[in-house]
């Protein structure tokens, strides 16, 4: 069956249908691999769960500014619309996403959530609900760790608190009049205790995961951050060809990085009081690991997502990562892997460095369509 066209570019896809390569996700990830894919001359559809380009990011927080400047914001081919060091918000890189993806004009069918990812003969067949579609080619390129973390202890904490990931936090308002406790202090939980302490108590529980030295829109972040730390030392130094980069790649998988916009003397000059981890509940109340109670009335679990490849129905898929090399599964071939954190180098999950990792599997999917594979 082959596919018919709507205005702009999307596909209407009904019963089955065949396309030569899909990507899964239309963030900037997925938008990035379809950039290339056209410049070699690829015929592709975007599969995106969302019924708007740009909703990925709609759905954060309201206060959320991107922590790389404007410079390094753009997606291949166009760059982002906006002063060079301006911070972009959610709404603006949003929009932006959504503009990007009219300007060329890529085929995007909306609002199809993939629930399984199989093979049948040579073609991979990816199905949501009643609709199916052959490829043979899959680039996943949605954020695979999309499942939420929780300690199970908290569902032990009383009813009457508030509880929320950071994935359902939006703005303050949602919180009940009280204090609130934020678990995780990484750069999400750092941004969210500042966002909600200007209106409550606030505690922030987690390990010091260190911070860039500089404030990232001063003069000096423009030397360091800029031409130094994300060009050089994330892009170039950090990968997995190199010992050092192997090393920090082990430590940010299983830590995370350090906090890049917020300081310690940041939360410390808005009444934020840093506690230790959260070990568990006592009469419903959090307990931290120096055996204080806090009674709180709102907890917020920055406390990060876990991979989630359940629906990948493929010989050595499960809920963790699959081992692969630069996104390839050699034991899949024509299925591929963009985005993910540290896939190759520091910069993979970056906006600026996912375009070489999307640059390399588009080149894969060429040579491997000019062979008929």
């Amino acid at each position: 069956m082959t596919s018919q066209r709507e205005p702009g570019g999307r596909c209407c896809l009904t019963g089955t249908e065949r396309f030569e390569t899909v990507v899964i996700g239309g963030g900037q990830t997925g938008l990035t691999v379809a950039y290339h894919l056209a410049r070699r001359g690829q015929s592709f559809v975007i599969l995106d769960a969302n019924e708007r380009i740009g909703d990925s990011w709609r759905q954060r927080w309201d206060s959320l500014r991107l922590f790389t400047p404007a410079c390094f914001d753009g997606l291949p081919g166009w760059p982002f619309p906006a002063t060079s060091w301006s911070f972009p918000s959610r709404e603006e890189m949003a929009d932006y996403l959504e503009a990007y993806a009219a300007r060329f004009r890529f085929p995007i069918k909306p609002g199809f959530r993939v629930d399984r990812l199989t093979k049948d003969g040579d073609r991979f067949v990816l199905t949501a609900g009643s609709r199916v579609i052959q490829a043979a080619n899959v680039v996943v390129a949605m954020g695979s760790y999309q499942r939420p973390i929780v300690p199970d202890f908290a569902t032990e904490l009383d009813t009457e608190i508030l509880q929320l990931h950071s994935a359902e936090y939006r703005r303050p308002s949602q919180l009940r009049a009280g204090g609130v406790l934020v678990v995780g202090a990484g750069n999400s939980g750092a941004d969210i205790a500042l966002d909600v302490a200007h209106e409550h108590p606030t505690w922030l529980s987690g390990r010091h995961v260190g911070h860039v030295p500089v404030h990232i829109d001063g003069l000096a972040a423009r030397l360091l951050l800029g031409r130094l730390l994300l060009r050089v030392v994330f892009h170039r130094m950090l990968t997995v060809d190199s010992l050092i980069g192997r090393k920090v790649r082990s430590r940010v998988l299983s830590r995370g990085g350090p906090l890049i916009r917020v300081k310690p003397r940041d939360l410390f000059a808005a009444g934020i009081e840093r506690v230790p981890r959260v070990l568990g509940v006592v009469d419903g109340l959090p307990m931290l690991a120096d055996h204080r109670v806090l009674k709180v009335a709102n907890v917020i679990w920055c406390t990060g997502f876990q991979p989630d490849f359940g629906w990948i129905d493929l010989p050595g898929f499960g809920t963790k990562d699959p081992w692969r090399h630069r996104g390839c599964i050699p034991t899949q071939p024509g299925l591929y892997f963009v985005g993910l954190l540290f896939l190759y180098a520091m910069s993979s999950s970056m906006i600026h460095g996912v375009g070489r990792d999307a640059e390399y599997v588009a080149n894969l999917i060429a040579s491997r369509m000019a062979g008929r594979w």
